[in-house]
């Protein structure tokens, strides 16, 4: 069984780039395009998340389905940003390696022509080796000033929204504290209140994703989306959400055989799931792989358009 850890590897040990707090203002210069409406689509919402490493955003927007010409996708993944940790300042930053700042500096090519179709763009964000977690800010402030690096990030390139994937924190290097139960509930809290109309959604991976209630707050309900992080399988996130922001299964585009893809998607309809999530779409035509969940979703094959 393929797991997360194993599917994401690749780009966790990343440091080049820039953080949040020094990036170009180039990409918000402009007022975000209204998007253009997209042909209704019945069915779960379909997630994709993209290596940018390697692959381009734009590849989300190539796939259509061939009977009424909606998006085969609904949300696309830029993955991804990293929690990053200060040692001189002692405190955890939002950090992006060179290949998401290329996409985030050009926003008006690499998200924007997505946003037009009306398609979502959510930054997803990632432990990177250096102690620092969501699990761990050592105070409620520190939460709060990690959640509006993430917010004024989402408005500066206007994103629409915010993805955790609690792994590759190595809590406890540089000195930094174990997980604590406080951590990810202030960290969320914050983040909603600072964007109350925006996406967050789970990787339900790691200690944050069972840290989350305390003090009487549970933050359940402050996430639009929960999804299962072990691609090929079928596993209900363990959080109270209700089935329509729920995705059990996970599959790997080109990794997982078409007919576990398919058979997962006759699962999410039938059990009342409305979510689909997939990962690592690349550049070629997998209008193959992505017609063997559509045609269990939408009841159409997917068109690859260039």
């Amino acid at each position: 069984m393929r797991t997360a850890a194993l599917a994401l590897s690749a780009v966790a040990a990343l440091t080049l780039g820039t953080t949040a707090m020094t990036a170009t203002t180039d990409a918000a210069a402009a007022p975000a395009p209204a998007p253009a409406p997209a042909p209704k689509k019945q069915g779960p919402t379909s997630v994709a998340y993209v290596e940018v490493n390697n692959n381009s955003m734009l590849n989300v927007g190539k796939y259509r389905l061939a009977n009424g010409g909606g998006n085969a996708f609904d949300v696309a993944v830029v993955f991804a940003a990293n929690i990053n940790y200060d040692t001189s300042k002692k405190a955890a930053y939002l950090h992006f390696n060179e290949n998401v700042q290329r996409v985030l500096d050009n926003a008006a090519t690499e998200i924007r022509p997505l946003q037009e179709k009306g398609i979502k763009v959510v930054l997803s964000v990632l432990g990177n080796h250096q102690g620092a977690g969501f699990a761990n800010f050592p105070s409620q402030q520190a939460a709060s000033t990690f959640a509006k690096q993430l917010s004024d990030t989402v408005s500066k390139y206007r994103l629409d929204g915010i993805d955790f994937d609690d792994e590759y924190s190595e809590y406890g290097k540089n000195g930094t504290g174990q997980p604590n139960a406080s951590s990810f509930v202030h960290l969320v809290t914050a983040l909603r209140a600072n964007m109350p109309d925006k996406i967050i959604s789970l990787y339900n991976i790691g200690p944050a994703a069972s840290r989350l209630s305390y003090g009487g707050v549970n933050i359940s309900s402050k996430f639009n989306y929960a999804w299962n992080p072990y691609y090929g399988t079928w596993q209900v996130p363990g959080i109270s959400l209700p089935k329509s922001k729920l995705s059990p299964a996970a599959i790997e585009i080109g990794g997982t055989s078409r007919s576990t893809v398919a058979s997962l998607a006759r699962r999410t309809v039938s059990e009342g799931y409305g979510v689909y999530l997939t990962y690592n779409l690349d550049g070629t035509d997998r209008s193959a792989d992505v017609s063997a969940f559509t045609r269990e979703l939408y009841g159409s094959d997917a068109v690859y358009t260039r």
